[in-house]
């Protein structure tokens, strides 16, 4: 009999954010969040302490997965920030970093959480309306008639994850396959409504400007296909099935249907000779490519290759849709029936493709189809690992901009126009807003500080080598100054801005972010038809870590009790 331990009781926290190890541990997680932000950010290694492979990165979906903690308000914020980052692909260390920072004015300045929360919910949306505005300073609309936005978008994003250990050609060679994936996923058709999908392959060892778009599906190729065989003329297009049901002949795997087993017969031949019947019909029918999702058996192969048909198995459940819809093919889940007319896809041609040691069949479509795929090459697997996210994100962020057709400014300068409007916004209106929400004037205050330190913090984090940050007081962008800049007002004769839309001159005068500074109203920047961003943000991405970040803060500034089962 085994022995009995008696029951712990729950383990009940009152105020968790005023409880000195949770909030060693929240600015812990800040500071580590911070130093990743932006293209100069710092790699992590991370380790788990009972074993495991070692995780090289600094993009917020990998870096968060990878922390583990036993306090549950991290946990809160982590599992918030990753569901917009599943969603939206990115932003992810800005909506950390602000919801953190948020937390961190709110507890400083000694706020009630309540009140602290509602001054956040009013603040944010301020921000929301004024950016869906239509004279929003730190918007462009979006025109598809150039890729030339897309793609600094697009470069934006990469050159911001420096463990992707990419030269600046190689972030535009990669920025360019996105734009490029991205464009072959959207129908040509004006009837189509549903988007293609950019299908990932990479391959190790070789340099990354050998990485390269094609249109159609690249699958593994069959060991005993040969150059030959693959060119060998056929009539276009080719007729193509594809089978979801095992084809190995185990009676335990044979799809759906039901077989009779004869008594006295052998089942092994008896599904054999069904699988034959199988190839039989699929060669009358003029079958020239047979693709199966697991495994076909040996005998069936040997016949259909006898056949002059090309025999692909194991292709896997995550390459079974972009097949289909490649095809057009129906798939067959069952073995015991004879294969459908509606159920046959078409391709246009086959091909291979060699990169590096490895090689891959090349299957063109036969008509018009959103279906590409991106060859990622890198030098190990540690950076293309990174690599791949990366290019993952910023096809979820082009896609973004179907919906939502505009971007916003790099580099820090939405936030610290953002930031300058909210407080010249609120300013003027201080005693309409602090009735309004129930709270007083000082409250008032105190929170909008709070909200535009926490915004003009994001911008700071930019800077990993000791720097400091300006702001022009004209149109409240941001600048970046280096670690020996130690005068103690901000020359008027700066380059451009971060995100080099504002160019620096005399009638442009700026201040340290850090300096308190009269509330203005942030002019849009000067309409020159030749002035290009450098640096971009999505949209929509952004907009929505705005609303996660500051609803996750005033859920964690409104916690009471965290109660724990400790059993």
């Amino acid at each position: 009999m085994s022995r009995l331990v008696k029951k712990s009781p729950s383990v009940c926290t009152d105020l968790p954010l005023d409880t000195t190890d949770s909030w060693k541990k929240l600015r812990v997680l800040l500071q580590l969040l911070k130093s990743c932000f932006g293209p100069k950010g710092r790699l992590k290694l991370l380790h788990n302490s009972i074993g495991g492979h070692v995780v090289t990165t600094s993009t917020s979906s990998v870096l968060l997965s990878a922390i583990s903690s036993s306090l549950p308000l991290i946990n809160l914020i982590k599992t918030s920030i990753l569901n917009h980052v599943g969603r939206f692909g990115d932003c992810g260390l800005f909506a950390a970093i602000f919801c953190l920072t948020l937390i961190e004015q709110s507890r400083q300045s000694g706020l009630r959480g309540r009140a602290a929360a509602q001054l956040n919910k009013h603040l944010l949306d301020l921000c929301t309306v004024y950016l869906r505005q239509e004279d929003c300073g730190c918007k462009m609309e979006l025109g598809f008639n150039s890729s030339h936005n897309l793609t600094t978008l697009a470069s934006s994003i990469i050159s911001s994850k420096p463990a992707c250990v990419l030269t600046q050609s190689e972030v535009l060679h990669m920025s360019k396959l996105s734009v490029q994936a991205f464009l072959l996923t959207v129908p040509c058709s004006s009837t189509g409504v549903k988007l293609g999908e950019t299908v990932t392959v990479p391959v190790e060892g070789p340099p990354v400007k050998h990485s390269a778009v094609f249109p159609g599906l690249l699958v593994d190729m069959p060991d005993l296909l040969s150059l030959d065989n693959a060119k060998r003329p056929h009539l276009r297009p080719l007729r193509a099935v594809v089978f979801s049901a095992s084809l190995a002949g185990d009676l335990s795997d044979t799809g759906d249907g039901v077989i009779e087993v004869h008594e006295g017969e052998d089942t092994d031949s008896q599904i054999l000779d069904r699988l034959l019947e199988l190839g039989k019909q699929v060669v009358e029918d003029e079958v020239k490519l047979f693709v199966c999702q697991k495994v076909v058996h040996p005998v069936l192969q040997q016949y259909l290759r006898s056949q002059d048909v090309l025999v692909v198995e194991r292709l896997g459940v995550a390459l079974m849709e972009p097949l289909l819809q490649l095809t057009g093919a129906n798939p067959v889940a069952t073995l015991h029936t004879p294969v459908p007319a509606e159920a046959y896809g078409t391709v246009h041609d086959l091909g291979i493709r060699q990169f590096g040691s490895k090689k891959m069949l090349h299957l063109l479509p036969a008509g018009e189809s959103s279906i590409c795929t991106m060859m990622l090459c890198h030098r190990n697997a540690t950076v293309l690992s990174e690599l791949k996210v990366v290019c993952q994100n910023t096809e979820h962020v082009l896609r973004l901009t179907l919906r939502d057709p505009y971007i916003l400014l790099g580099g820090g300068c939405t936030e610290t126009h953002l930031a300058t409007y909210v407080r010249h916004k609120v300013s003027g209106q201080l005693t309409e807003t602090a009735a309004a929400l129930g709270c007083s004037q000082e409250e008032c205050l105190l929170g909008l500080e709070g909200f535009c330190r926490s915004l003009q913090s994001v911008a700071m984090a930019l800077e990993h080598d000791g720097g400091s940050s300006a702001m022009d007081l004209t149109h409240a962008h941001h600048w970046i100054l280096p670690a020996d800049d130690m005068r103690e007002e901000v020359e008027d004769t700066l380059g451009p801005c971060s995100c080099g839309l504002v160019e620096g001159g005399p009638n442009k005068p700026k201040t340290y972010l850090s300096t308190k500074t009269p509330a203005f109203s942030p002019g849009p920047p000067c309409a020159d038809a030749m002035a290009q961003p450098r640096v971009l943000d999505s949209f929509t991405a952004k907009i929505n870590a705005l609303q996660v970040a500051v609803e996750t803060a005033n859920l964690a500034l409104d916690v009471r009790f965290i109660i724990q089962d400790m059993n």
